[in-house]
């Protein structure tokens, strides 16, 4: 589980170390809501490429180690620590052109655009309407559901097909 506290402490470690990070996922959607809505099994984020070895270097630091997973790739790895808090981690590149490069797919650099708070932490993520996107075209569960049907009625989105 990452309480928010620990989120507040990862996203304070690369903060810290000058690495803009961007949220995803359900603390991403807590961020963009202003509030904590449920608890969560991890905290999402993206980091730059460049940024990418120096966070996983701060994070190792820090008592996290990898563990692989079937999704496992280059740019996207998972890291847990002996509080079992996990850390689901992405690296993107900026395209020439200014577009989010990530694992081969180009997306607008305004997904990055949300801004949300975890309490007093004001943190860069993903912006609702992606979020929505990110959402579909897989086996949901609970959490994603939570969370896609927040964000519709806090953003004032209809509900996608396959949630309803």
């Amino acid at each position: 589980m990452v309480s928010i506290t620990d989120a507040k402490q990862i996203i304070r470690l690369a903060t810290d170390a000058e690495i803009k990070v961007f949220l995803d996922g359900g603390w991403g959607v807590d961020a963009l809501i202003g509030y904590e809505t449920r608890r969560h099994n991890d905290i999402d984020i993206f980091v730059e490429k460049k940024d990418y070895h120096k966070f996983i270097q701060i994070i190792k630091n820090n008592g996290f180690y990898e563990i692989k997973m079937e999704y496992t790739t280059t740019n996207h790895t998972v890291w847990e620590d002996l509080k079992k808090r996990i850390i689901d981690l992405h690296c993107f590149e900026y395209t020439k052109n200014g577009e989010i490069l990530y694992e081969g797919d180009c997306f607008p650099s305004e997904i990055f655009s949300g801004i949300g708070k975890i309490e007093e932490i004001e943190v860069s993520c993903i912006e609702p309407y992606s979020q929505l996107l990110f959402h579909l075209g897989y086996d949901y569960d609970e959490n994603d559901m939570h969370d896609v049907k927040l964000l519709c009625e806090v953003f004032h989105m209809e509900l996608p097909e396959e949630y309803r």
